[in-house]
């Protein structure tokens, strides 16, 4: 890229950090001294503004470049990331949606605090939602800094550290001062342009191709390198039965692990009913599966077109497939329209990572200060003072990550994004389905539940390979790692179903058959929903 190239990228980030901050300045005129003010935006969004916030929280810089370049290196078998966050978006929408909007206020702890004694439950659940969203920051973070340092020419240390500061001052400033109304406005004006990006990316591979995508796949196949069996599975994930297990393990993790995202469940109190909640979901689900099909249709687009050895040889993970695919869609390096196509892709990856980190930064604070704060605090606080907290612990959640960040630079993407995925369906949704379901569930087979899932995908991931044993391990030097697989997700989520019923069956605590009833009645109907 040349200066003048550069310089356009920086504009178009220039204007978009503008716009989000002339957003945020708005929101901010509105009053945030009530907790559901800031947690929710006074749950007056409709159904299909909530939808496409949905989607841009959900959308993230991994789906945008990490899928489509996992699709350009391993072809059928990157795909699995496609499906997997798509297919996910079901279980939500049968047994999530409706029920959480319905049995809870602001995060994932009511839910669970209708019919549980509340200070160990939101103690237990606050903590895993803190963990799980400090996890999926780190990752976007990580990427955000080693990604946009690469599009603005800077691939040394100090881009990326600056990178990684800038990101995680401005989601301080976005959820410090606009709260939930700012952040939504942010993930829908992410989400539009998200989606406008990746369709006139996708229409103009399938002009290329004439609009046969038969050709599209033939021509893959043929500049990847692995000819037909590019096409066919087994190629990152066939070679061993280890590897097949991880394959199972990264797509329980990915299926399951969306309904217990606390970024994702926050969204779900922003509208004002629990049929708004559902079609809140089904609008997601629409758009979110469009640009999943974008997704396939961009990796397979790059192999085809910039051809695999090239987005290997630019970034061995596939980050840059994406832009190296809109550069030569464009015109190549030499015309005008290819670096300008270039720049507003960058541009659009910005976006995206702005608004996801907003999201997760809010649904954290939110476990922080809502959660943890309310379970030490004296009897009769204000609620101005909760509220005063999540803007304290926003600005100490941002430090955190952008600490991690740093140091976890040499760190895969995809791994932090499994894990995060990994520790919701390990800690979150066992938890979550048993308060729902389960009449006998107790306190404590609840915060067993949490921890029987939490504990074990923590302490799997670092006793397993990608923590040490191999030259790519975080500690290459050392070998402990006595767990095989990388994603512990299909030892951890079992063990947070099981420790949650040895919980309830070895408690001598009698279940309240009143607050069930209610819960049930409150969850179905939505009688007595805030």
């Amino acid at each position: 890229m040349t200066g003048n190239h550069q310089s356009l990228v920086l504009v178009l980030f220039s204007v978009f950090v503008a716009v989000t901050l002339g957003i945020t300045t708005w929101a901010g005129r509105k009053r945030h001294g009530s907790a559901e003010e800031f947690y929710t935006g006074s749950r007056l969004f409709s159904p299909v503004e909530n939808g496409l916030a949905i989607a841009g929280d959900y959308m993230s810089a991994a789906s945008f470049l990490g899928i489509s370049g996992l699709i350009a290196l391993f072809g059928y078998d990157g795909m699995l990331y496609s499906v997997g966050f798509l297919v996910a978006w079901l279980v939500v929408l049968l047994l999530v949606a409706e029920l959480v909007r319905n049995c809870g206020r602001f995060t994932l702890a009511d839910v669970l605090a209708a019919r549980m004694r509340e200070r160990p439950v939101r103690i237990a659940a606050g903590t895993s939602s803190v963990i799980v969203s400090v996890l999926y920051l780190v990752a976007q973070m990580v990427g955000a800094g080693s990604l946009v340092a690469l599009l603005l020419g800077g691939t040394g240390g100090a881009a990326q550290t600056w990178t990684v500061i800038g990101v995680g001052a401005l989601m301080v400033v976005y959820v410090s001062l606009g709260g939930m109304r700012a952040t939504t406005w942010i993930q829908i004006v992410k989400a539009v342009l998200l989606l406008a990006g990746t369709l006139v990316l996708g229409v103009l591979v399938m002009v290329r191709f004439g609009g046969d995508f038969n050709e599209l796949l033939s021509t893959a196949a043929d500049n990847s390198g692995f000819g037909e069996a590019f096409l066919a599975p087994g190629l990152e994930y066939g070679g061993s039965w280890t590897d097949r297990l991880d394959f199972i393990s990264l797509g329980l993790a990915l299926v399951l692990g969306t309904a217990g995202l606390p970024h994702i469940l926050s969204r779900f109190y922003t509208v004002p009913t629990a049929r708004a909640a559902r079609r809140s979901v089904v609008w997601a689900i629409g758009l979110i599966g469009g640009f999943y099909l974008m997704t396939i249709l961009l990796g397979f687009g790059a192999a085809a077109i910039v051809g695999s050895d090239e987005v290997r040889a630019s970034n061995e993970a596939g980050n840059t497939a994406v832009p190296l695919l809109a550069l030569d869609l464009g015109g190549g390096s030499d015309s005008t329209g290819g670096p300008v196509l270039f720049a507003v892709v960058a541009a659009v990856a910005f976006a995206t990572i702005l608004a996801v980190v907003a999201g997760v930064t809010l649904s954290s604070s939110a476990s922080v200060a809502h959660d943890l704060y309310a379970s030490f605090r004296r009897a009769g606080a204000k609620q101005r003072s909760e509220v005063a907290v999540a803007r304290v612990a926003a600005v100490g959640i941002g430090v955190v990550s952008i600490g991690l960040s740093l140091l976890s630079g040499s760190l895969n993407v995809a791994f932090l994004v499994g894990l995060a995925f990994a520790v919701a369906a390990s800690a979150n949704l066992p938890v979550l389905l048993f308060t729902l379901f389960w009449r006998r569930f107790t306190t404590r087979g609840a915060v067993w539940s949490v921890y029987g899932g939490l504990i074990p995908a923590v302490a799997l991931v670092v006793f397993s390979p990608v923590v040490s044993g191999r030259p790519t391990s975080m500690f290459p030097g050392s070998d402990f790692a006595f767990f095989p697989l990388e994603n512990p997700g299909l030892i951890s989520i079992p063990l947070g179903f099981v420790a949650g019923w040895i919980g309830t069956v070895t408690s001598s605590e009698e279940p309240d058959e009143a607050k069930h009833a209610e819960t049930e009645v409150r969850s179905l109907t939505g009688a007595g929903a805030v």
